[in-house]
């Protein structure tokens, strides 16, 4: 059974966690994702699972990676914490803590 679910949580200082998941509960995994952390209107940074085969620095957790600025859309950093078999929020609260903080 596979299953589509998305959000978003409020934290202090404005910080925003908007998230999208897609569920394969009968293997249970992860299939895709989307998160985006924003402080007010400004994203900060976001996680996707889109390939970028083509990209040798992103290899080491293909096809995980975090878009960070300066050019956020196009500058793309290794994601090791990001994973399809264990779920990714916990780590995900603690980088938006970690900003909070």
């Amino acid at each position: 059974m596979h299953r589509r679910r998305g959000g978003r949580s409020l934290f202090v200082h404005g910080l925003r966690l908007r998230l999208r998941e897609e569920l394969d509960f009968d293997a249970g995994l992860i299939t895709a994702y989307g998160y985006e952390v924003y402080q007010g209107d400004e994203r900060l940074f976001w996680y996707d699972d889109f390939p970028h085969p083509d990209d040798p620095e992103l290899a080491a957790t293909f096809p995980h990676h975090k878009h960070v600025p300066p050019d956020i859309r196009h500058h793309r950093v290794p994601a090791p914490g990001m994973s399809f078999v264990v779920p990714n929020l916990p780590r995900l609260l603690q980088e938006i803590e970690a900003i909070a903080d």
